[in-house]
């Protein structure tokens, strides 16, 4: 009886040492992806969606049995959180491009001090949260949230248990794509500020030829109708600049991971 009870306590503990690696990839994802990440979906949430998940992925795999406690257990905790933790900001930065091209837009329209709370990136101003709203929309319309599961997925062939993600190139890789951040707001933001700045010689002009006109009473109630008028004419451009980030990001993603076919 003793010895059966030790084989069935050495197989759960073993069970759970195999269990335990794929689940903290997961949690690491879950709490730095875009959506899952979200403040509205609570840690309670978040742990039941990455227990669900793992019990999904944890029968297509073999998993190498670590313990936890020792040293190579805890370096292995690390590698396993930097895994998850790194493809979920690289996804971030997408995000992030998005809430600077709103916020160059606002402040070209003058409504930068029209600013609403976001639960995922903080205060933003109304134009850099409806493109996160659109962003998050397309992101879910084109099937992002199964992506990241096939990412990770796939990520646990790529860089199995026990392989370390930690290479010359990681960072570099990371922070080149960083600098999309800058790039993608700026192509965002480039059809309207270059419709405001048309905006602004012609204000200039009048001014110039009619210097008793109030500039500040004719270029706010102008600024704002034209520059509104050009982000709906250039809606499709938006939309189409937003699904192209997205797909550049799953990329890098994948690129970063050593996923084949990417």
């Amino acid at each position: 009886m003793s010895s059966a009870f030790n084989l069935v306590y050495a197989q759960i503990v073993e069970a759970f040492y195999t269990f335990l690696w794929p689940m903290i990839r997961i949690s690491a994802l879950l709490l730095t992806a875009p959506i899952f990440s979200l403040d509205v979906v609570t840690i309670r949430i978040r742990i039941l969606f990455a227990i669900a998940l793992t019990l999904v992925i944890y029968p297509l795999g073999t998993w190498t049995a670590i313990d936890p406690v020792s040293a190579r257990g805890l370096l292995e905790i690390f590698n396993q959180i930097l895994i998850g933790s790194l493809v979920g900001l690289m996804l971030q930065v997408v995000t992030a491009a998005l809430v600077l091209g709103g916020q160059s837009i606002s402040a070209s329209l003058g409504l930068s001090m029209a600013n609403m709370i976001d639960p995922n990136v903080g205060n933003v101003p109304v134009i850099a949260q409806f493109l996160v709203i659109l962003s998050t929309l397309i992101f879910v319309g084109m099937g992002g949230h199964t992506l990241i599961v096939a990412i990770v997925l796939e990520s646990f062939r790529t860089l199995p248990v026990g392989q370390f993600l930690v290479g010359d190139t990681t960072f570099t890789n990371f922070l080149a794509w960083s600098s999309v951040m800058f790039a993608g707001a700026l192509l965002l933001a480039l059809p309207v500020m270059a419709a405001l700045l048309f905006v602004n010689v012609g204000l200039g002009v009048v001014t110039r030829a009619a210097p008793s006109l109030n500039i500040f009473a004719v270029g706010f109630a102008a600024m704002i109708p034209a520059g509104l008028l050009v982000m709906i004419i250039s809606m499709s451009h938006v939309g189409h600049r937003i699904e192209s980030l997205w797909l550049q990001a799953f990329l890098r993603v994948r690129n970063l991971l050593g996923i084949p076919g990417g």
